[in-house]
């Protein structure tokens, strides 16, 4: 695991791998984006009562569905940028960068995949238990936060907790299912980066 943590690539392998972690970071700000749209639309309430405040810093005065996008992008671009990053330490090296990119892109497709359907569990789970369901652990929260609409809130913070854990399933499916096709080992002229 520490290969994937400390980079030790050859020197021509460092920009790709930068740029597929950008990428990915894109990527995963674009879906926070939209995601968080209909999340804001459940529970107005998960936002203006919580996510405005974590996120304070970031409020640009363009509007309650700007803050929500900006809150999207800021609270999933790091996931997105991990992700692609770990993949592409393991697919960029020893292989030709055209199938290394499928690969990663079909690496990002499940990590997207599995935080979409896991949020729609959470989701369905939130309406499972339904409006009248004991949510008694949550008065704390509801109370600290002044929430009227306890279930759309708790809903949206199952669609969320749940997205994140099927983030993490993806990345874990992936890093196991997407090998390398081929390894060369590294020759005397490369030159590596890392201990």
């Amino acid at each position: 695991m520490l290969k994937y943590l400390i980079p030790q690539m050859s020197l021509a392998n460092v920009p790709p791998t930068i740029g597929a972690a950008l990428i990915g970071a894109i990527i995963a700000g674009a879906y926070g984006i939209l995601h968080d749209q209909v999340t804001y639309t459940i529970a107005p309430e998960y936002f203006t009562r919580l996510k405005f405040r974590q996120f304070h810093y970031a409020d640009l005065g363009l509007g309650n569905r700007e803050f929500v996008a900006t809150i999207g992008f800021l609270a999933t671009w790091w996931v997105g940028f991990i992700s692609a990053w770990f993949l592409a330490r393991r697919l960029i090296p020893g292989q030709p960068r055209d199938q290394a990119y499928r690969q990663i892109r079909a690496g990002l497709g499940c990590i997207i995949a599995c935080g979409f359907l896991f949020g729609l569990i959470g989701y369905a789970y939130g309406l499972w238990r339904g409006p009248n369901a004991d949510y008694s652990s949550w008065d704390l929260t509801f109370s600290a936060l002044d929430i009227t609409d306890h279930w759309a809130f708790v809903r949206v913070a199952y669609i969320h907790n749940a997205g994140y854990l099927g983030g993490l399933v993806g990345l874990i499916i992936a890093l196991v299912a997407i090998r390398p096709t081929h390894t060369r080992h590294n020759t005397s002229s490369d030159v590596n980066v890392g201990s």
